[in-house]
């Protein structure tokens, strides 16, 4: 009699804990959702730095790969895309910068994009949900667009400044 009760002890709690780990398991893998359309939009570059860079390959490339951001349904997709974005991004460094664009403030904000991008990398990895870092992405990434126009439109004679 003793033994049949702790047989029966013994297989209820092995029972009793293989279904709470399947719960554990299944509710961790699909913890969040990407919601693309409260993503914001790229900002707008001015024509003349359009034509700047439009002679930079390796620029073309990143906003291609950037571009693929906004087709991404899960996130299966959202990793292809960052490990693109990485590989396009590091391509970018290593490219030669138009002179005009060969500056300290630009390099500077590229670097801000990058460390973004790396952060969405390690929140799927991790299994968190990317919402956060996926915005502060873009707002970094429109801050690496808008130095293009800022750079553009500095009329200020540097060597007035320096004399």
């Amino acid at each position: 009699m003793k033994r049949m009760f702790f047989f029966a002890f013994v297989a209820f709690s092995l029972f009793s804990c293989k279904n709470e780990n399947n719960n554990e398991e299944t509710s961790s893998a699909s913890s969040y959702e990407l919601n693309v359309e409260s993503w914001p939009k790229k900002l707008v570059i001015n024509q003349t730095a359009l034509d700047i860079l439009q002679d930079w390959t390796a620029y073309q490339a990143l906003e291609t790969a950037f571009d693929a951001l906004y087709k991404v349904e899960n996130k299966e997709d959202l990793a292809l895309t960052i490990d693109d974005l990485i590989e396009k991004q590091k391509e970018l460094v290593a490219s030669e910068y138009p002179e005009k664009f060969d500056i300290p403030q630009i390099k500077s904000r590229q670097k801000v994009f990058r460390t973004y991008i790396l952060k969405i990398k390690g929140d799927l990895y991790y299994y968190q949900n990317p919402e956060e870092s996926i915005m502060q992405m873009f707002e970094a990434y429109n801050a690496f667009r808008n130095q293009f126009n800022v750079v553009v439109n500095n009329t200020l004679d540097t060597n007035l400044i320096l004399e």
